[in-house]
């Protein structure tokens, strides 16, 4: 079996964290490679980066609706790529031992798109950003919306920390969500809007859950589920199906006395009128 078949029976056989583990990687892999191949002539960028990433100009955004979601799956360098990783394996198996695949899904990508929105509007309508352009890649937003959706779900559950001990999941959630916050007066501000948007997607999303669906994120969420399709089940039914009743009206009190009669007395015994109602009754 060649490696290349080694791994796509892995891919196959792997949950979805796992699977997301596998495109983050093969994606900044490939980034790599045409990096260091644009990197050969003069003047020119890296055109993949270029064209995934989520640009904080609407300008931009629009010309390339995709990266709302693509710049999720790209990373700026290898400890990016890893850090982010880490947090998706540890959380993200810990997410699907509470929640469904599907779910972890639609938190991985809503909250890209959460955090991409939010970084999209922190560029063009908060001071901070004035007259300034950014780029957004990372898929921190999505293990954002993860970590912080399964906190909220689960907040006393406890981990431990080697040369820590135990401690509570909503701890954690919360010193992410802080220092992100402090994160905002730095240098990857706008980065840092995104994992709040991604955080607070999954605070919303876990929260709505409890409750009836109601609302614009529960509109946007069954927009990005897949419908499943109505199985068509071929059934015996149960319920079985009643006998008709015997008829107890006159003409069956006449055949039980004439039955009466036959016991007793014998065939011959019968009038030939007797005879003949019987014969009647036996061809309906």
């Amino acid at each position: 079996m060649t490696f290349l078949h080694t791994l796509q029976n892995k891919y196959k056989g792997a949950n979805s964290v796992d699977k997301l583990i596998y495109i983050n990687t093969a994606i900044f892999v490939l980034t790599v490679f045409f990096s260091v191949f644009s990197g050969l002539y003069k003047e020119q960028t890296n055109c993949l980066v270029d064209w995934f990433s989520l640009d904080s100009s609407t300008e931009v955004y629009l010309s390339k609706p995709w990266a709302i979601i693509s710049y999720g799956f790209l990373h700026a360098d290898f400890f990016h790529l890893l850090s982010n990783l880490i947090v998706l394996y540890f959380i993200g198996n810990l997410f699907i031992q509470y929640f469904t695949q599907k779910q972890f899904q639609t938190f991985y990508f809503l909250g890209i798109i959460f955090g991409g929105l939010l970084f999209i509007l922190s560029y063009n309508y908060f001071p901070l950003f004035s007259d300034k352009q950014g780029q957004l890649v990372g898929a921190s937003a999505g293990v954002s919306a993860i970590f912080v959706g399964i906190a909220t779900h689960m907040p006393n559950y406890q981990l431990k920390l080697r040369f820590i001990g135990f401690v509570k999941l909503w701890h954690l959630a919360g010193i992410w969500v802080v220092l992100n916050f402090i994160g905002l007066n730095g240098g990857n501000a706008g980065g840092n809007f995104a994992h709040l948007g991604g955080a607070l997607f999954g605070y919303l999303y876990t929260k709505q859950g409890t409750r009836e669906n109601t609302g614009i994120l529960n509109w946007l969420i069954t927009r990005f589920q897949k419908k499943e399709k109505p199985l068509k089940t071929a059934y015996r039914s149960t319920t079985k199906k009643k006998k008709a009743p015997v008829n107890s009206g006159p003409n069956q009190k006449q055949i039980d006395a004439i039955l009466d009669k036959i016991s007793k007395s014998g065939y011959d015994t019968l009038t030939k009128a007797e005879k003949e109602f019987l014969f009647k009754q036996g061809k309906r």
